[in-house]
C-alpha cells in the first residue's frame, strides 16, 4: 500500500503541495493535499461525498474565491509555474479547464452555440473555430446531429458531452473533469469514459478526474489518489487500487473474505489502521 510521503515535484504537468483550504475563513476543508497528474496521464481523485474532491479542483481551477473560500497554505504548479493566484481565466488560456459538477450548460443555448463559448478565451480565425468545431464532433457525433437542440431540452449525457466539447474548444492540456459520472446511466457512463481515454491517447490531453464511481474511474485512470476528511490516505497505480482489499471493500463494495457486517465495516472504520 503506497501512502503520500511528500509533495509531487518535477516531471509533473501539475503539481498540488500540500495544500490548505478553508470556507469563510473558518472551516477547515483540506488539510495538507499533495498530487501530481504527469503529462498525458489520467489520475483520478476518489473518495465519498464531502471528502473534499471538488474543493480540491476549485482550488487548481482557481474558482473557490467566488465560494468564500482560499488556499492557505502550500502551493499549486502547472508546469513547474505556479499558477494559484491566477484568474480562472488566465489559467484556461495556459491550458487547464474545468468541467464542473453538474454539467453546467446553458440551458437556453443550443448544443453548437455552448460548444462555441467554450472557444471565447481563444485568440483564434473564424476558420480554427469551424475546425475546432468538427473536431469535437468527431468525438461527439451524437452532438452534431442535435447540434441545433436547446441544450436545455437535451439528455443528461448529451449535455455532459457538451460540457466537456465545450472545454475541447479551448484547446486545452488538461481537463479537471468533476464527477462526469453523476446521475447518467451506466451505458452513458461507459461512453464518456471511453470518450475521456479516446481524448487522453489521442489528442494527449491529461485529466484529473474527480469521481465516487471508483469501480469505472479505476478502469480507466493510470493512477489514483483517495480522499477522506479532506486528506489524501491513499495513492498507488489504478491497477493496485483495484485489486487492493481495502479499497475494494469499502470504496468497490467487494471482499475476497465476504462481506462483513455493519458493525464490523464501522468498526474497521474507527480504527483507521489504513490510515495510520
Amino acid at each position: 500500500m503506497s501512502t503520500t510521503t511528500a509533495a509531487p515535484g518535477a516531471g509533473f504537468l501539475l503539481s498540488v503541495n500540500n495544500i490548505e483550504v478553508i470556507y469563510d475563513h473558518v472551516i477547515l476543508v483540506l488539510k495538507g493535499v499533495s498530487l501530481g497528474v504527469p503529462e498525458g496521464r489520467i489520475v483520478a481523485l476518489l473518495g465519498a461525498n464531502g471528502a473534499g474532491k471538488t474543493t480540491t479542483l476549485k482550488a487548481i481551477s482557481n474558482l473557490l474565491r467566488s465560494e468564500r473560500g482560499d488556499v492557505t497554505k502550500g502551493g499549486i504548479e502547472y508546469r513547474g509555474e505556479r499558477i494559484d493566484r491566477l484568474s480562472p481565466s488566465a489559467l484556461v488560456r495556459r491550458g487547464v479547464v474545468q468541467v464542473m459538477e453538474g454539467r453546467h450548460c446553458f440551458q437556453h443555448l443550443t448544443i453548437e452555440e455552448n460548444l462555441l463559448t467554450g472557444a471565447f478565451t481563444r485568440k483564434a480565425s473564424r476558420g480554427e473555430i469551424r475546425d475546432a468545431l468538427e473536431r469535437v464532433y468527431t468525438y461527439f457525433p451524437g452532438l452534431k446531429i442535435r447540434r441545433t437542440s436547446q441544450s436545455g431540452y437535451t439528455s443528461g449525457g448529451e449535455q455532459q458531452m457538451t460540457a466537456i466539447g465545450r472545454a475541447l474548444m479551448a484547446r486545452p492540456k488538461m481537463i479537471l473533469l468533476d464527477e462526469p459520472s453523476m446521475g447518467l446511466a451506466p451505458q452513458v457512463v461507459a461512453e464518456i469514459f471511453e470518450i475521456v481515454r479516446d481524448l487522453n491517447t489521442k489528442e494527449g490531453v491529461s485529466f484529473l478526474l474527480a469521481e465516487q464511481n471508483t469501480m469505472v474511474a479505476l478502469r480507466y485512470a493510470d493512477y489514483g489518489y483517495i480522499l477522506e476528511n479532506g486528506r489524501v490516505v491513499m495513492e498507488d497505480e489504478a491497477e493496485k487500487l483495484r485489486t487492493n482489499e481495502d479499497v475494494k471493500e469499502f470504496y468497490l463494495g467487494l471482499s475476497t473474505a465476504g462481506r462483513k457486517s455493519f458493525r464490523d465495516a464501522k468498526h474497521y472504520r474507527r480504527r483507521k489502521r489504513w490510515l495510520a
